[in-house]
C-alpha cells in the first residue's frame, strides 16, 4: 500500500561558506538527539522513514533550491546525508545527532547569496509530498 506524506518545516542554517558560496543545515529534523520527536511549523510530525524516502526522491530527481518556494531556482544542492539511527550506529556516533536531513547548496543567485551572508535568510524550508511504497 502507497502512502502520501507531506513534509514542512524550517531550520536554521548552521554554517556557510563565503568562498565557495555554500550554506549548509538541517533541511528536516524528525527526531532530537534523544529520541524526542520534532512538531513542525504546521504542528505536525515527520516519521524519520517518510522523511528518508522524500530526502532520496529530491536527491534522485530535483536537487535545485528556491528562494521562498517560487520562480526559477537560486541554488543546487551539494550534499545531503539522512541520519536515521542506524547510520549513526554505523559511523559510530549513535545518539549524538537528531534523526533528519543535513544538506548543503552552492547559491548561484547573488541577491540571495547576500541575503544569506546578511543574515536575512537564516532558515532552510521544504515543502514536499513524498509517496512511501
Amino acid at each position: 500500500m502507497s502512502e502520501s506524506v507531506t513534509l514542512s518545516g524550517e531550520f536554521a542554517v548552521a554554517k556557510t561558506d563565503d568562498d565557495a558560496q555554500v550554506v549548509f543545515g538541517w533541511a528536516s529534523v524528525a527526531q532530537k538527539a534523544d529520541g524526542t520527536a520534532v512538531v513542525d511549523s504546521d504542528n505536525e510530525l515527520i516519521d524519520p522513514a517518510a522523511l528518508e524516502a522524500a530526502a532520496y526522491d529530491f536527491v534522485l530527481t530535483s536537487r535545485e533550491g528556491g528562494a521562498d518556494h517560487t520562480g526559477d531556482p537560486v541554488g543546487s544542492l551539494v550534499e545531503s546525508v539522512v541520519f536515521t539511527a542506524e547510520k549513526q550506529e554505523a559511523l559510530g556516533i549513535p545518539g549524538t545527532l537528531p534523526i533528519g536531513w543535513w544538506v548543503g547548496y552552492h547559491i548561484d543567485d547573488p541577491s540571495v547569496w547576500a541575503s544569506v551572508k546578511s543574515a536575512e535568510r537564516v532558515m532552510f524550508s521544504i515543502d514536499a509530498t513524498a509517496l512511501i511504497e
